[in-house]
């Protein structure tokens, strides 16, 4: 199994196969438009930018199990991140990364890459 036997759905409901970014470079996060990080948008706009034209991508799962803070529908998420950090980059339905309910890629991401404490504390950051 690859990363690329996948499907998504793309926030107007359609299924899309990671087999579609297949050769490019690829960062996939989750994230949320309520939080403290979403600043962040500005950054990764940067990166998608300036790479974008080399085979790089971002592909960016909002997921609301932090704290309630992606509250809106993927499109609504979609579109604040076009409008307030110019994303251009794919940006998916809603998704959980954790519980009963994860989404087999997140399932499959940590499998391939477990969590690593790099504070020392335990605490995940």
């Amino acid at each position: 199994m690859s990363i690329y036997d996948f499907e998504v759905k793309d926030t107007a409901g359609n299924m899309v196969s990671l087999k579609d970014y297949e050769g490019q470079v690829l960062l996939i996060v989750n994230s949320a438009t309520k939080c403290g990080f979403t600043p962040q948008y500005n950054e990764l706009t940067e990166i998608y930018n300036e790479f974008k034209d080399e085979g790089f991508t971002i592909l960016d799962f909002p997921c609301n199990q932090f704290g309630k803070q992606a509250p809106s529908t993927g499109e609504e998420i979609a579109e604040a991140c076009r409008v307030d950090f110019l994303v251009q980059y794919p940006i998916f339905e809603k998704i959980e990364v954790n519980g009963e309910n994860e989404d087999p890629l997140y399932t499959y991401l940590k499998s391939e890459q477990p969590f690593k404490d790099i504070t020392g504390d335990g605490a995940r950051k």
